[in-house]
């Protein structure tokens, strides 16, 4: 594994994005509706093209990679999002490559895909911010098998489900969150990737 390849443009413009994914995500609750569908698109298409040149690396340690978000974490995100997209929040058939033979698919939310993107992004993005080179190496493989197997398709299917929203003939005067759910909102200050920000001195 050589030094210039963990650092190289690929892998730079991939961080770049996934870290900003992960900013926009905790903070979705300041976004009105329908920018939060126009950026997502935009993150999310560029997220899967640059996941797309992530250079083929091999992993070095044998055990799996340090995970950073919780359980809790995920929940406070699929429900934030699923607050922000209301009635748009829709089930989507989602089908893996390695599901192609069978042609099964999940069945699963938007908000659940943001959610789950969001988790292995976070964990890749801390991996690699630490900056051992060896575990820099290991977060980037692990990302690409994730999107390669797991999120990269549920992705797609959320990029299908959402186009039509944002360039149809969406009401977008409903779309506002009402205080009820305004007031269950988790404080983000606590979150994993706001945290890490701060220790790598981006605020």
């Amino acid at each position: 594994m050589s030094t210039t390849e963990v650092y190289s443009k690929n892998i730079i413009e991939f961080v770049t994005v996934a870290a900003e994914y992960c900013n926009f995500i905790e903070n979705v609750s300041s976004s009105e509706k329908k920018d939060f569908f126009d950026k997502s698109i935009k993150l999310l298409s560029v997220i899967y093209l640059k996941a797309c040149f992530l250079p083929k690396l091999e992993n070095i340690f044998e055990e799996g990679n340090e995970k950073f978000v919780t359980e809790e974490d995920w929940l406070n995100i699929q429900n934030n999002v699923k607050q922000k997209l209301g009635k748009h929040d829709e089930f989507v058939d989602a089908y893996a490559p390695f599901m192609a033979q069978e042609m099964d698919a999940v069945n699963i939310s938007i908000s659940e895909i943001f959610a789950d993107i969001y988790q292995d992004l976070v964990d890749f993005v801390t991996l690699y911010r630490i900056g051992h080179e060896e575990s820099m190496n290991d977060a980037i493989w692990e990302c690409q098998q994730n999107f390669e197997q797991y999120w990269g398709p549920r992705l797609l299917a959320a990029l299908s489900a959402m186009h039509p929203i944002l360039y149809g003939n969406t009401d977008w005067s409903e779309t506002k969150v009402d205080e009820e759910n305004k007031d269950n909102e988790p404080n983000t200050v606590d979150w994993i990737f706001t945290q890490r920000k701060k220790e790598w001195g981006l605020d």
